[in-house]
């Protein structure tokens, strides 16, 4: 990529104008930027600011490299690994080494039994609990150093296509702005999705949540709690995100304050529920959540002294599609786009994934002035096909959560869904590494199944499709959950793309970990069992 970056002076045409400028609208700018791109980089905000999604998970570290390294921004790299976080940009983010699951029945006492854990390897690079408002004023600051010309405080209230010629873009204060493209990187409200209308009403979500959360202090190590003195997992729940998980939703603990170099005492917490079962209620969000921890006290216990540092935030229903994401001269991405649910930390990694397959689409158009819908339509195949990845995993996940057997289940559906998509990313990366050729990545896009990766995308697509075929009917009530969490186990063991040494069939295997011994297993099996397609990327 041509690393040449420049500042456009006001009143310019610009190449792209980004809206947004949080994570998603930054990181793109500074890749543009970066690669000779006139950026305008546009919000309504300014930073910092106050934001969710603070959990990342290894294929979206995996991806941040892939695109630190493909478009050469080494300040992106930064982002790839808690330690990388902690010693170059920020001192208040979490260090997140588990994913932990506690499953709970209201009017029961917690059985120690139900937990799920998977350990992230030191070998991959610990995960981490970001502080949002520090990496997104980063991100920003990286854009705006790299060339792309900020405006924040400016509303856009006006979008309008000038055919052959680009885009008019007017804020809410009367100034124009012209660029040949617009990325709508901003979120629920986004104006392109208004301007053209872009939402698929209703949305074909099969998940429904609602949600409601904020920042606290003094929450409670879970590892503290009466409760959990004798649950058996590998590493403590407070050295990750731990979700309390129940029939009809979840709840995320996400602490800042997990190593002993943290500068941050505050904790993210946030309770979502399916809202069908539980409708909004009159009452304030504080009073719902305290309402709430009253039917499950082995919560409570961790939130006794608990307090709010600002107001809590509650939402209606979270999903949200579009019918498109790309047409004539605009692409909503991130956000803008669509959301399912924070479940499973997917929306950083789904954010990272498109503006991999977006940049360099938009820096050859500014090279050659080509803005076609046609070369950016497979964008619109990838984001679709995420959304419809998430929307199953958490569908089935709230499915799962009426049962402990089922639910025990689905997260080996998940763990399966998680970690082949993340081997082959790294697989492409580290090729990417030896060889510099582009076409590496590119190869990676030609899928049959958008926003899965070849060459595992269809046998995930198999795996989600009968997992979400058994969970209709439990549903629908043709199957009991015993009976679909026996038909899922059975898959799991039959499974020939799924490593033996993973264990992921046995019911009674609750926490994973890729130790020596079962990389070494999985090595041997790759060697001598897996199916072609997969031996390389276990070897």
């Amino acid at each position: 990529m041509n690393t040449t970056s420049h500042r456009s002076p006001s009143g310019d045409r610009y190449d792209v104008a980004i809206l947004g400028a949080g994570l998603a609208g930054s990181m793109l700018g500074a890749v543009l930027a970066r690669n000779g791109v006139k950026v305008l980089l546009i919000d309504a905000g300014t930073h910092p600011r106050f934001a969710v999604g603070e959990s990342t998970i290894p294929y979206t570290s995996t991806v941040t490299k892939i695109v630190a390294e493909r478009y050469q921004v080494p300040e992106i790299d930064k982002l790839s690994s808690f330690r990388n976080i902690y010693d170059q940009v920020s001192l208040m983010c979490g260090r997140k080494q588990n994913f932990g699951f506690v499953y709970h029945r209201e009017g029961h006492p917690q059985d120690p039994e139900q937990i799920n854990q998977l350990v992230i390897s030191e070998r991959q690079g610990t995960e981490t609990h970001m502080f949002r408002q520090d990496i997104d004023a980063y991100l920003y600051h990286v854009a705006v150093r790299n060339g792309a010309e900020p405006r924040t405080g400016t509303r856009i209230n006006d979008i309008k296509i000038v055919p052959d010629r680009g885009v008019l873009l007017r804020s809410d204060r009367g100034d124009e702005f012209h660029a040949s493209y617009v990325v709508d990187a901003s979120g629920y409200r986004s104006p392109v999705a208004s301007a053209f209308g872009l939402r698929e009403e209703p949305t074909r979500a099969r998940t429904h949540s609602r949600a409601l959360f904020t920042h606290m202090v003094d929450v409670k190590p879970y590892d503290e709690v009466t409760a959990a003195r004798s649950h058996k997992k590998p590493l403590p729940w407070h050295s990750g995100t731990l979700h309390h998980v129940f029939d009809g939703g979840w709840l995320w603990v996400i602490p800042f304050d997990n190593h002993e170099g943290s500068r941050n005492p505050l904790c993210s917490v946030g309770l979502t529920l399916d809202e069908r079962r539980y409708p909004r209620p009159d009452c304030d969000p504080g009073q719902e959540f305290s309402d709430f921890l009253d039917r499950f006290p082995d919560i409570a216990e961790q939130f006794a002294a608990a307090k709010a540092i600002r107001p809590w935030i509650r939402t209606d229903r979270l999903q949200y599609s579009s019918t498109a994401t790309v047409g004539d001269r605009f692409c909503l991405t991130a956000h803008a786009a669509g959301f399912i649910d924070a479940l499973y930390s997917r929306g950083m990694g789904n954010t990272l994934e498109v503006i991999n397959v977006l940049a360099w689409r938009l820096i050859e158009a500014a090279r050659d002035g080509d803005w076609s819908a046609e070369r950016f339509a497979l964008v619109d195949g990838v984001q679709q096909g995420l959304f419809d990845v998430h929307d199953d995993l958490v569908y089935c996940s709230f499915v799962g959560f009426r049962d402990y057997d089922l639910w025990n289940a689905v997260t080996r559906v998940w763990k399966v869904v998680s970690i082949l998509p993340t081997v082959t990313m790294q697989k492409g990366l580290r090729t990417f590494l030896q060889t510099r050729d582009d076409q590496v990545l590119r190869a990676l896009e030609k899928t049959d199944t958008p926003g899965l990766p070849v060459p595992v995308g269809r046998d995930v697509t198999a795996l989600l499709t009968l997992t979400r075929q058994t969970c209709q009917a439990v549903e629908s009530g043709a199957l009991s959950p015993g009976q679909a969490a026996e038909r899922l186990f059975a898959e799991l063991r039959q499974a020939p793309y799924i490593p033996p040494p993973f264990d992921l069939g046995n019911p009674a295997s609750k926490c994973f970990e890729v130790t020596p011994a079962v990389l070494g297993r999985t090595r041997e099996w790759a060697a001598t069992e897996a199916p072609a397609h997969l031996a390389a990327l276990f070897t």
